[in-house]
């Protein structure tokens, strides 16, 4: 294995840093000695829009397809309803107390019927039989190419070509010819035996009502068509060939037709134009790569803690990409079962879409992390539209669950048509902004999209005899399901927080933009809406409603984390409310969380400065709660006690927030000032990590040897005011940088 080295260029002054990683970098990604038997655990591959999970199939290694932007887009004919409105809810919840007709409306045609959804494109198999047995199964994440050796001398490469979106695979050394099949979909049921899947008929894709596409095999190319619903199709382009003795080399593409993000060409056409060879093709897809990682490196004493922080970070830099569409619940990497993704693997934002980008701002991928901000940019009419027929008012907020053109899907009624879903969203207009320092995305984008979501609680909220705003309806994912009660005529302290982010964000964006009477609007509106519910347990649920059971979403507990609008900063006593609510979380038990609430409880313990609480947290969330590939599980796969949920439907946002909380254990600045190391574990003597990024448009990189930091270098790159608790004097300093400012704190 070729080792890599990693240093610090910090336009072209590194020999003034002298912080440098290890020459003898560990191996990072995954090790097999066999190949994965079922999709969930496969290996990995993708470019944000094309995505590859390579494992074993009945003898046939099997190169799953996918397609960030292949949807069935149908509309949701129960949305037209005259009574699909917030008022109608209301007075069915409160009125009437009968959840019914609310269920009929919004719930229960997402039982019925499986679309809208993300589709699977299909699989690429060759049969290996005859090759015998396996040796290794490598990903190095460095070069994103899975390498499979068997013990015939054969070995097999594959990658998602980072840069022309073109997957590539080659076979070397084969002791025989090998065959190429393209196995796709089955959207009809012949009659002669029902599809072999172990879920519900609704899950199945023959629900979805398509004819089977259309195959052609011409010698070594094949080219398969699909129509999909209304004006979108597919069409896979896959040819091969033998350019030396004993070796197989081939490509395929991909295309959609009818989506935002279609080609106007053809996968055929495409390839017919593609000139690259392998070796060209994977040069120039590792140097994206060598790019990609060059942004930032961590080093740890725990291996197994740094090798997930790559293989989050490899999963993101494979998930989201600039002109794609940004993670969805399995990003590219849709079920290869016959069956349509969980949960139609769609935009869940009661926190998945925004745990997925925890970690991309502070790990200095704001290109990738803006992925997200340029869609809720993109959706930006279709939810005022939303907001308009479901709420009756102006403004903006999304819906909770939605397609890829943001409209409503349906679920939970609860938590699909979730009243402050905007407020969280704007968190990550908010986040680009501050780590980015971008005066222009602030003016066209940051602050227009905020600033509809601010109108939308002015214009939603009503004012309560105390004099203070509060929601007609109000609800705390995921509390009390789809039950009554998940309903409170008190606001919770989940929406409160959405609504008082919103308007701390304006403030401070329409302040910076000079904006004067509407900042002092928002400050108005502000102050009329209550604090934060509190009792002897800390955080609650609602007023007079504190969490008394346990639970997997720490919705109360939003103002303190992500958000920052309670931080242990503020004085002894908002840390005693901080650390007491965590701690009642944890008394009430993990029965009913699932993976993401560890990786979640880690960001927060990292928050309160607990090292060993966030690595203990992150420990059982590796090893109970991700398959041996790294995909979070959702369910306690050890059946240890540390969930009861012991399913395993996969979702990525535990992974995300896993590498976020690690970033938080090493550098943290969402209170304005820079900490470096703050919540390092007593037993840890050493790391270092290389430009990470701190609010502000500073990038960090520091070195922790012996037990002490040894070197900590901060560069400005757009210049401004520098907060940093420096860590040799133990005192918080203040300076203003020049633009391309390097500065080593002493």
């Amino acid at each position: 294995m070729k080792t890599k080295v990693y240093t610090i260029l910090l336009l072209g002054l590194f020999s003034l840093l002298h912080i440098q990683a290890s020459n003898q970098s560990p191996f990072h990604g995954l090790k097999f000695k066999s190949l994965p038997t079922v999709w969930d655990e496969a290996i990995p591959l993708g470019n944000g829009i094309i995505g590859n999970l390579i494992w074993e199939k009945d003898g046939h290694l099997r190169i799953a397809l996918d397609r960030a932007d292949l949807w069935d887009l149908r509309p949701v004919k129960e949305f037209e309803s005259p009574s699909y409105s917030y008022q109608f809810v209301y007075d069915e919840i409160v009125n009437k107390k009968d959840v019914t007709k609310v269920r009929e409306l919004i719930d229960d045609r997402s039982r019925k019927d499986c679309a809208p959804t993300k589709i699977p494109v299909g699989a690429i198999e060759f049969p290996i039989v005859d090759l015998g047995k396996v040796k290794s199964v490598e990903l190095d994440v460095h070069t994103a190419v899975c390498t499979i050796t068997w013990e015939c001398g054969t070995i097999g490469k594959f990658f998602t070509d980072a840069v022309d979106k073109v997957g590539h695979f080659r076979f070397e050394n084969l002791p025989k010819a090998l065959s190429v099949e393209l196995q796709t979909p089955r959207f009809e049921d012949n009659g002669a035996e029902v599809q072999k899947v172990s879920a519900p008929r609704t899950h199945l894709l023959t629900r979805l009502g398509y004819k089977n596409g259309k195959i052609t095999h011409r010698n070594n190319h094949i080219v398969y068509r699909q129509k999909a619903y209304g004006k979108v199709s597919y069409e896979v382009a896959l040819q091969w060939n033998n350019p030396e003795p004993k070796t197989l080399e081939g490509k395929y593409y991909i295309t959609t037709q009818g989506t935002w993000y279609s080609e106007n060409i053809q996968a055929t056409d495409f390839l017919k134009a593609y000139s690259k060879d392998f070796d060209k093709a994977l040069a120039d897809h590792r140097n994206w790569w060598e790019a990609y990682w060059n942004k930032s490196n961590i080093r740890l004493p725990d291996q197994t803690l740094e090798n997930q922080w790559y293989m989050e970070m490899y999963k993101f830099g494979s998930a989201s990409r600039k002109n794609a569409p940004p993670i969805c619940l399995q990003a590219v990497w849709t079920a290869d079962n016959g069956q349509t993704p969980p949960w139609r693997g769609d935009f869940h934002s009661d926190l998945n879409t925004q745990l997925s980008y925890w970690p991309g701002y502070a790990a200095n991928h704001l290109e990738e992390s803006s992925v997200f901000t340029d869609w809720l940019w993109k959706i930006k009419e279709n939810g005022k539209d939303f907001t308009r027929r479901f709420f009756g008012v102006e403004g903006l907020n999304i819906p909770c669950i939605a397609t890829l053109e943001g409209k409503a899907i349906g679920g939970w009624s609860p938590y699909s048509h979730q009243p402050t879903t905007s407020g969280w969203l704007a968190h990550h207009f908010y986040l680009q902004w501050k780590y980015n320092a971008d005066n222009q995305f602030l003016k066209e984008q940051a602050y227009p999209w905020i600033k509809e979501a601010a109108r939308y609680f002015e214009n939603i909220s009503i004012k309560g005899n105390d004099g203070k705003r509060k929601l007609p309806l109000s609800t705390s994912p995921e509390i009390n399901d789809n039950e009554l009660n998940a309903w409170f005529t008190t606001t919770t302290n989940y929406d409160l927080a959405n609504i008082r982010l919103t308007y701390t964000a304006a403030i401070e964006m329409a302040d910076s933009l000079g904006l004067k009477e509407e900042a002092n609007h928002w400050r108005n509106q502000l102050s009329e809406w209550p604090e934060f519910a509190v009792d002897h347990t800390g955080l609650t649920i609602a007023p007079g409603y504190p969490l008394s059971e346990s639970h997997r979403h720490f919705s109360h507990m939003l103002a303190f984390h992500p958000f920052g609008l309670l931080d242990v900063s503020q004085g002894p006593g908002i840390e005693r409310l901080i650390k007491r609510s965590i701690h009642h979380a944890e008394e009430m038990g993990p029965d009913l969380w699932v993976g993401y609430s560890y990786a979640w409880l880690a960001n927060m313990k990292a928050r309160t400065f607990d090292g060993d609480g966030t690595v203990r947290a992150l420990h059982i969330f590796i090893k109970a709660f991700c398959a041996p590939n790294s995909f979070h599980l959702n369910g306690d796969q050890l059946q240890k006690g540390y969930s009861s949920f012991t399913y395993r439907p996969f979702t990525l946002e535990g992974n995300f927030a896993c590498a976020s909380a690690l970033q938080e254990m090493l550098l943290q600045s969402h209170t304005g000032i820079i900490h470096i190391f703050p919540a390092l574990p007593e037993s840890w003597q050493d790391a270092s990590f290389q430009n990470l990024r701190a609010m502000g448009a500073f990038t960090v990189s520091a070195n922790y040897e012996s037990g002490k930091i040894q070197k900590v270098i901060i560069h400005s790159e757009k210049g401004g005011l520098l907060k940093v608790k420096n860590p040799f004097t133990n005192k918080i300093e203040e300076r203003i940088t020049h633009a391309g400012e390097t500065i080593e704190l002493l």
